[in-house]
């Protein structure tokens, strides 16, 4: 009884195994595919984008909105649309719109992770104190000692931010925006 129940398991995995091709034949159909295709598609280069698109965006020049030295890899992209729009005159509700609510989501982002770490950092004190193993003790204080260092990282970025989204309206102020624009 219990060979024939064995049997009647092992049957759909032979079944499956079957009908399923190895996958060196799999790799080898795929090879022969690739072969049978032509290059019909263009190659796009740097002289096939618009001027404004051919830009690096490490070189454009900073703007009243710039930067602290604290700044981080979220915030230059900002600058540069701030840079832009210096250079390239007035700007519609859709553009002061966009560039309020990049520098808005930014803080929200970094005020959620600066609460996360802190969360992080209270877990990480309260589990240093409740251990009595110098090892594990020696590494929860390593960890905790990372998290606050990043915490003063996004502390920073948060102050970044802020001070983006006041130049931002100090920015349309001179402009002459109207203030529902950047709501």
């Amino acid at each position: 009884m219990a060979a024939a129940l064995a049997g009647c398991l092992a049957w759909p995995i032979v079944a499956v195994a079957q009908s399923t091709p190895p996958l060196a034949e799999v790799a080898r159909k795929e090879a022969e595919r690739r072969k049978g295709l032509k290059e019909s598609g263009k190659t796009i280069t740097a002289k096939d984008l618009p001027e404004s698109a051919r830009k690096p965006a490490g070189s454009a020049p900073t703007s009243a909105s710039g930067a602290g030295a604290g700044q981080t890899s979220a915030t230059p992209a900002a600058q540069s649309t701030a840079g832009d729009a210096a250079k390239d005159g007035p700007k519609d509700e859709a553009f002061w719109r966009q560039r309020i609510t990049q520098a808005q989501e930014g803080l929200r982002r970094s005020q959620a992770f600066a609460e996360a770490l802190q969360s992080r950092i209270n877990a990480l004190t309260t589990d240093f104190v409740n251990r009595d193993d110098p090892y594990q003790r020696a590494k929860i204080g390593e960890d905790r000692q990372t998290a606050l260092a990043e915490l003063e990282r996004v502390k920073v970025e948060i102050e970044s931010f802020k001070k983006q989204l006041v130049d931002i309206e100090e920015d349309a102020r001179k402009a002459g925006v109207p203030p529902g624009w950047l709501r």
